[in-house]
């Protein structure tokens, strides 16, 4: 019982430091009522990294409830039907931005952790999981490749920028329980911030589609 206790305020500490993100189905949130409020009262905010992000919300709750049981189809329907319901496109349909501006917030991984000062501006980390640009050797792979994102997919099309839009402000609009982080429903990049990455994956100039 300990063990299984233990394991689970594990799983819940992983759930708040990715709380800005989408949890996965391979977290599983502790089922001791107590055991959690204990957890829950040893944190403290300290900088950006704040006591707030250890609460799910109800996709969140539903996608850890158990690691070892998969949802259920109308629940995973469910989950993606109110993500999508729920993105805010860009005011005046202005999707794109500055794609040298979007490299910088890819490479940027600071953001939302104790050790960042109050008031520091979070950045995409979007090579931690992806590979964008042919130059750059340092990438993570859990997420697919985006060479040539815009160019293999017809370029800004407007079918493509609502999907690409979308994909980004909540993944779990296309898939429930995706690990992506959810960069504009849980607040962790601006809209402005948005446009950027929009244009560095999108626009023909971009070094993702050379």
């Amino acid at each position: 019982m300990q063990s299984k206790l233990f394991t689970g305020l594990i799983n819940a500490a992983l759930l708040g430091a990715l709380g800005a993100g989408a949890a996965g189905t391979a977290l599983a949130a502790p089922k001791d009522d107590a055991g959690l409020a204990g957890f829950k009262a040893s944190f403290r905010d300290k900088n950006e990294a704040t006591v707030d992000r250890l609460e799910q919300s109800e996709h969140q709750r539903l996608c850890t409830q158990d690691a070892q049981r998969a949802l259920k189809p109308a629940q995973r329907k469910q989950i993606e039907q109110q993500s999508a319901a729920a993105v805010r496109y860009p005011a005046e349909d202005k999707f794109m931005g500055d794609w040298k501006e979007g490299e910088k917030i890819a490479q940027n991984g600071r953001g939302m952790q104790s050790s960042d000062p109050k008031g520091t501006q979070a950045g995409g980390n979007c090579y931690a999981c992806h590979q964008l640009d042919r130059k750059e050797i340092a990438f993570g792979n859990i997420g697919p490749s985006l060479l040539e994102y815009g160019k293999l997919r017809g370029g800004p099309t407007p079918e493509m920028l609502k999907y690409t839009w979308a994909k980004i402000y909540n993944s779990h609009a296309f898939q429930a329980c995706s690990v992506m982080p959810r960069f504009g429903a849980a607040g962790i990049l601006t809209e402005q911030q948005i446009r950027d990455v929009m244009a560095l994956l999108l626009a023909p100039e971009s070094p993702v589609n050379r």
